[in-house]
């Protein structure tokens, strides 16, 4: 009577360990802090943790997260998960109090292999201010230019408004190129597919996005920054399957194929499916241990 309840303590006790009900309790070893911004999925600060396409993307410097692509590395001052939007600040990007010259500014370009994963939202307008005659925005359009336009309401014509432009001695160009090009270029980013100064041959460019109806106070109420749409690309029932075991998704060594990290394990389904593996060989070394022992001479 005593050798059976004994095993039948272990065995219940080992029947509890091997419950996948522990995967759910593991925290998202994965989710951080950055200042006051949360960084979740599928962004991360870690490599392996997060979607492997924003893998090397983020980086949190002094509570300031940054935001690094091949155009440079820009300041985070927003990231909307519900929208799935990130807001950006370019240190040298022009405003309506300030217009900086000089191409020192970032604009915004990504990787090839980035380009499916994050585009300037479409209600986010360019501009581009002080591009030379031979600029690649000016050719091809004689009499006309086709990419310069208002985009959701924001445009030059608005913005030669600012107070900026008085301190650059500004020259209102008319849109016909005989005389010259215009001072300032607006444009949408899928009209170029990148904003890089160097090769646009432009002095500088500023950046305003719209979240609502456009108030009617012109360029000075604008939100300036650059407002990026992210997309998570492929199927994501992964990553939901293995959240909802308690995992925290990630990728692995190789970059590119997603892990579900389970705490002391990493699977490439679920942690359920993993722990109930582990749990049902446990409990039935257990259970073999436990005949063996019974059935034992003597």
């Amino acid at each position: 009577m005593t050798l059976l309840f004994v095993l039948t303590v272990c065995l219940s006790f080992l029947a509890l360990l091997a419950t996948p009900s522990f995967a759910t309790n593991q925290a998202n070893s994965c989710r951080s802090y950055c200042g006051n911004i949360t960084i979740d999925y599928p962004f991360s600060l870690d490599y392996g943790c997060g979607h492997p396409g924003f893998r090397d993307l983020l980086f949190c410097m002094n509570d300031v997260l940054m935001f690094h692509i091949s155009s440079g590395s820009y300041r985070v001052l927003d990231i909307d998960y519900a929208y799935q939007a990130l807001t950006l600040h370019d240190p040298h990007m022009s405003t309506c109090d300030t217009i900086v010259l000089g191409g020192r500014g970032n604009g915004f370009t990504v990787e090839q292999w980035r380009a499916p994963y994050f585009n300037p939202t479409p209600d986010n307008v360019f501009m581009l201010v002080g591009c030379s005659a031979e600029s690649p925005l000016f050719q091809g359009f004689p009499g006309k230019h086709l990419p310069c336009r208002n985009v959701s309401g924001m445009g030059c014509e608005d913005y030669y408004g600012c107070p900026a432009w008085s301190l650059i001695g500004h020259k209102k160009v008319g849109s016909v190129y005989g005389s010259g090009p215009p001072e300032c270029c607006a444009v949408a980013f899928e009209a170029i597919k990148a904003i890089n100064l160097s090769k646009l041959q432009c002095e500088g460019y500023s950046s305003a996005y719209s979240l609502a109806p456009l108030r009617v106070d012109g360029a000075g109420g604008w939100s300036y920054g650059i407002r990026v749409k992210y997309s998570v690309q492929g199927n994501d029932e992964f990553c939901r399957a293995c959240e909802a075991t308690g995992g925290a998704c990630g990728f692995g060594t190789d970059g590119v194929n997603q892990l579900c990290m389970c705490g002391s394990f990493n699977s490439t389904t679920n942690c359920d499916s993993e722990s109930s593996a582990s749990g049902k060989m446990t409990l039935s070394l257990a259970v073999a241990l436990a005949v063996l022992y019974i059935w034992q001479p003597g």
